[in-house]
């Protein structure tokens, strides 16, 4: 019979093997177990090795114990980071909210070869992090266009990136009501009535053709005013240059300014596009024909060619936001375009600084949905000295419950202590 002696000793590391937590050992020779000639040692040793203790300090497991006084929300969130699987990495993503919205520069120090106007402890104390916050279309679709109002509403966020469905059923809830269904109804049934299904929520027709007949008539005052545009440019340099005008630049709004006029518009408070214009926070849709705006454009064009949306304009603008921060913050739902828009702007920084994922991708089949934290890094979308958090879970669930515990906390405070910050020097003067 094999002695225990035999057998390697097995580690089990935390945080890819950066600190070593746990160990087993074989049975001692005098251990009763070892000693039964009836259990073969390998055996004895694999199922009852001893194991070294736990640090005092390590973190237990413990959920939230509902025989206690205190079972507020906030009591059961704290509990959250305590509990394990998807609730701990709600609790981190709780933290990681919290030290975005906390950071700033006087946070670090300043050294030698940084620059100069940044020394002052006092300015360094007023530089923030840009926080960016995108999301894909199903979340103003269902109830978390209230979440997400809220943030547009207080200011607490600095860039929204969003996709199509995310701009057009924001308008479209200003006019109709978005209904409860069923994720069972049947499609065709549904076709037949007119109603459209997505997921458990059910969309009349006569909501977007509300819609369509309130942005048919603004696309074209826009596209007035972008021949207006034309023309002006045209005699100025025309005048200027001694030459014919026939040969200037059209001027074109980018999908972020004629998202900025539907916001101005629609003048609706419980619109996000509304509270975004009003607040000046740059909305960003690369790809807002891919729904019914880019119906609705498509419909223009045959009446009338030659509205132009300038998306060069607009990746400018984003990528300027990251590389002008000193910080920067990046707030995830969902995946597909506005995650990799959002992530791909920071990669123009070396990455965010701060970073939280919630969605339900994952990353066995490459998509970018599902990547997860650490692929980003390997980008240099986030930061190498992160901490990011990737929640897998539906964010209609879990993202209330983060606001709950972040930005809905402290809503003056925050007004207050952010009233004077800027996230780059520059944008002080």
């Amino acid at each position: 019979m094999a002695s225990n002696n035999d057998h390697d000793v097995a580690a089990i590391a935390a945080d890819g093997g950066a600190d070593e937590i746990l160990t087993y050992k074989p049975l001692a020779s005098d251990s009763a177990v070892s000693a039964n000639p009836h259990i073969p040692s390998v055996s004895a040793s694999a199922v009852l090795g001893e194991s070294e203790s736990m640090p005092d300090d390590h973190p237990i497991c413990q959920g939230h114990d509902f025989d206690a006084s205190n079972n507020s929300i906030d009591a059961i969130m704290q509990s959250m980071l305590g509990t394990g699987f998807q609730a701990s990495n709600v609790g981190k993503a709780v933290e990681e909210i919290k030290r975005m919205r906390q950071w700033r520069l006087s946070d670090v120090p300043w050294k030698e070869g940084d620059d100069e106007a940044l020394k002052d402890p006092a300015v360094r104390r007023t530089i923030r992090a840009r926080i960016f916050f995108a999301y894909t279309s199903n979340q103003i679709s269902c109830g978390q266009r209230e979440v997400i109002k809220f943030l547009a509403k207080h200011k607490m966020v600095d860039a929204i990136v969003t996709t199509a469905g995310g701009i057009e059923e924001d308008i479209i809830k200003c006019f109709e009501h978005t209904y409860m269904g069923d994720f069972k109804l049947s499609g065709r049934a549904l076709r037949k009535k007119g109603i459209n299904r997505i997921g458990n929520l059910l969309v009349p027709n006569k909501n977007y053709c509300k819609f369509e007949d309130w942005v048919a008539p603004l696309i074209g005052k826009m596209h007035d005013e972008q021949d207006a545009r034309w023309a002006e440019q045209a005699k100025q340099m025309a005048e200027a240059n001694g030459s014919s005008g026939d040969a200037s630049p059209p001027f074109a709004c980018t999908p972020s300014e004629f998202i900025a006029r539907l916001g101005k518009e629609i003048a609706h408070e419980e619109s996000v596009l509304y509270w975004a214009y009003k607040n000046d926070i740059p909305v960003f849709c690369p790809a807002l024909t891919d729904g019914s705006v880019g119906d609705m454009i498509y419909f223009h064009s045959y009446k009338r060619p030659g509205f132009v949306l300038d998306i060069s304009r607009d990746i400018r603008r984003i990528n300027d936001l990251a590389v002008r921060s000193h910080a920067t913050g990046q707030i995830i739902l969902g995946g597909g375009l506005a995650k990799h828009h959002t992530c791909n702007a920071n990669l123009m920084r070396n990455g965010a600084d701060f970073s939280v994922y919630v969605n339900t991708g994952h990353e066995f089949d490459g998509s970018d949905g599902g990547a997860s934290p650490d692929e980003a890094i390997s980008w240099g979308k986030i930061r190498i000295t992160a901490a990011p958090v990737k929640v897998c879970a539906d964010a209609t669930i879990v993202f209330p419950l983060m606001v709950s515990q972040t930005f809905a906390k402290d809503v003056e405070a925050w007004k207050e202590g952010a009233k004077d910050c800027v996230c780059w020097l520059d944008d002080a003067t």
